[in-house]
C-alpha cells in the first residue's frame, strides 16, 4: 500500500461548467479574512477567558496566539503563493507529505470549520433573540435553544435558519458573496470602534490590578482557548483557485487580515478589562456588557446589531470554507466525486454547499454545543503546525518551484511556528484531546474503505 504517494504540483484546469470564477482581489479577501476572524471571539469569549484564565492579562494571552498566527500566516503565504488551488492546507500536505496525511489534514479541517460554523451559529442566535426581546419579541421556548429536557427547548430556530440563508447566498456566486461580506465587514469595524472610543474614556487602571491573576499558566490557558478568536485567516487560502492574482493576492490578504484583527483583540481586551472587573466578565455578550456597566445602553444595544454581523460574516467564510474543501477533497477522489460539481451558471460547488448547510443546520439546530471551541482550536492548531513543516520539506524537495511570497528564515520561523502551534495544543483538555483522537481515527476508517481505492492516484496506475 503506497499511503504516501504525493500529488504532482501542476495546478488543476478545470473547464467549462467545472470551472470556478475568478473574481476576488486582495481587497477581497482581506474583508473575507477580516469577516472569519472578528466574531464570536470579541464579542463572546474575550469575556470567558478573562473570567476564567488571563484576568487583565488576556491581552498577553492575544498577543501569544496572535504571535503563533501570524508565524503560521507566514507559511500559509507561502504555500499559498506557490500552489494556489483550493483546499488549504489539505491541497499543500498532499504535495509535501503525501496522500494519507493530506487526508488526514482534509479531515481535520472538515471538523474545524463545521464545528466553529455551528458554535458561532449558536452565538449568534443567543444574540439574536436577545435583540428580539428588546423589541419585546420572544420566541418560544422550544424554539429558542437545542435539545434539553430541563430547559424545555427542542430546536434552535434561529441557528438553522440563519446557516440556510447563508448555504443559499453562497450558491449564488463567489462575488455576491464577497459582496455581502463587505458590508457586514463594514458594520462589525464600525461597531469594534465605537466600544473602543465610548469605552476608553470609562477605563479604571486599578481594574487591571493583579494584572495576572491565574499566574503566567493562565495567561498561557488563555491563549490556548482565545486562538479559537483568529481562526478564520486559513480559510481564505481555500478561495485560491477563485483569486484573480493568486500569488500577489493571497498572502496580502493573508497577512493584512491577521494584522487588522490582532490590533483590535488587543486593543478591545484592554479596554474591556479595565472598564470591567475580570471576575464579573463571564457572560454571553461581554462587550455590550461592559457599556451597560457604566451606563451607556445605547450604544450597548448598537453592538449587539454589530455582533451580529461580525457572527454572520464568520458563518459566511467558515462555509465557504468547507465547500471549497470538501469540493478539492471530492476531485481527488477521496470522496463522491459529486460534491465536487460546479453549476455552470454561478460556478459554485452548489450540491456540496447544501449538503454541508443541512448538516451544519442538523447539528446546531439539535445538539448542544458546549465546549466546542476548544475542540475547533486543536483542529486548527494541528493543520498551522503541518503547513509549517510543509514549508520546510517542500523548501528541500522542490527547490526549483517559483514562490510568489517566500517565508524569512527558514528553517527557524517554520520550526517555531510549529512549536508555538505544538505547546499551546499541549494545552488544551484532556477531553479535548479524546474528542479530536476520536474524529481522527473515524476519518482514517473512512480513509481506508472508501478513500484509498478510489482516490485519483490510485485509479492512474
Amino acid at each position: 500500500m503506497d499511503l504516501f504517494r504525493k500529488k504532482p504540483l501542476a495546478i488543476p484546469q478545470n473547464t467549462g461548467a467545472e470551472k470556478l470564477s475568478k473574481t476576488l482581489g486582495a481587497m477581497d479577501l482581506t474583508m473575507l479574512g477580516v469577516g472569519a476572524i472578528i466574531g464570536t471571539g470579541i464579542f463572546v469569549m474575550t469575556g470567558v477567558a478573562a473570567a476564567e484564565h488571563a484576568g487583565p492579562g488576556l491581552v498577553i494571552s492575544f498577543i501569544l496566539a496572535g504571535f503563533a498566527c501570524v508565524l503560521s500566516a507566514l507559511c500559509y503565504s507561502e504555500f499559498a503563493s506557490t500552489l494556489p488551488v483550493s483546499g488549504s492546507a489539505y491541497a499543500y500536505s498532499y504535495v509535501a507529505f503525501g496522500e494519507l496525511l493530506a487526508w488526514v489534514l482534509g479531515w481535520d479541517l472538515v471538523l474545524e470549520y463545521g464545528v466553529a460554523a455551528a458554535a458561532v451559529s449558536s452565538g449568534w442566535s443567543g444574540y439574536f433573540q436577545g435583540l428580539l426581546e428588546g423589541f419585546g419579541i420572544h420566541l418560544p421556548t422550544a424554539l429558542s435553544g437545542a435539545y434539553n429536557a430541563d430547559k424545555g427547548t427542542i430546536i434552535n430556530l434561529p441557528a438553522v435558519v440563519i446557516i440556510l440563508l447563508i448555504s443559499y447566498l453562497l450558491t449564488r456566486g463567489v462575488k455576491e458573496t464577497a459582496r455581502f461580506n463587505a458590508v457586514m465587514v463594514a458594520i462589525k469595524i464600525s461597531v469594534v470602534l465605537l466600544f473602543l472610543v465610548t469605552g476608553v474614556f470609562y477605563v479604571k487602571p486599578e481594574n487591571w490590578t493583579p494584572f495576572l491573576p491565574f499566574g503566567f499558566h493562565g495567561v498561557v490557558n488563555g491563549a490556548a482557548t482565545v486562538f479559537f478568536a483568529y481562526i478564520g485567516f486559513d480559510a481564505i487560502s481555500t478561495a485560491a483557485e477563485e483569486v484573480k492574482r493568486p500569488q500577489r493576492d493571497l498572502p496580502i490578504g493573508i497577512i493584512s487580515s491577521l494584522a487588522i484583527c490582532t490590533v483590535l483583540y488587543i486593543a478591545v481586551s484592554l479596554v474591556l478589562t479595565g472598564i470591567v472587573p475580570y471576575q464579573n466578565l463571564n457572560v454571553s455578550d461581554p462587550v455590550s456588557f461592559a457599556l451597560r456597566f457604566v451606563d451607556q445602553n445605547m450604544i450597548a444595544g448598537l453592538i449587539s446589531v454589530g455582533a451580529i454581523a461580525g457572527m454572520t460574516t464568520v458563518l459566511l467564510v467558515m462555509l465557504f470554507g468547507q465547500t471549497r474543501l470538501l469540493f478539492a477533497i471530492s476531485r481527488d477522489g477521496l470522496l463522491p466525486q459529486s460534491l465536487s460539481k460546479v453549476s455552470p451558471k454561478t460556478h459554485t460547488p452548489v450540491r456540496s454547499t447544501w449538503m454541508v448547510g443541512g448538516l451544519i443546520a442538523v447539528l446546531t439546530g439539535f445538539v448542544p454545543l458546549d465546549r466546542l471551541a476548544n475542540l475547533t482550536s486543536i483542529g486548527t492548531l494541528f493543520a498551522f503546525l503541518v503547513v509549517s513543516l510543509g514549508v520546510i520539506v517542500l523548501r528541500r524537495t522542490k527547490t526549483d518551484l517559483r514562490r510568489g511570497f517566500k517565508v524569512p528564515w527558514v528553517p527557524f520561523i517554520p520550526l517555531l511556528s510549529a512549536a508555538a502551534c505544538g505547546y499551546l495544543m499541549y494545552n488544551l483538555g484532556r477531553e479535548t484531546w479524546i474528542g479530536f483522537l476520536i474524529w481522527l481515527a473515524v476519518g482514517l476508517l473512512i480513509y481506508g474503505l472508501y478513500g484509498y481505492k478510489r482516490s485519483n492516484l490510485n485509479t492512474k496506475k
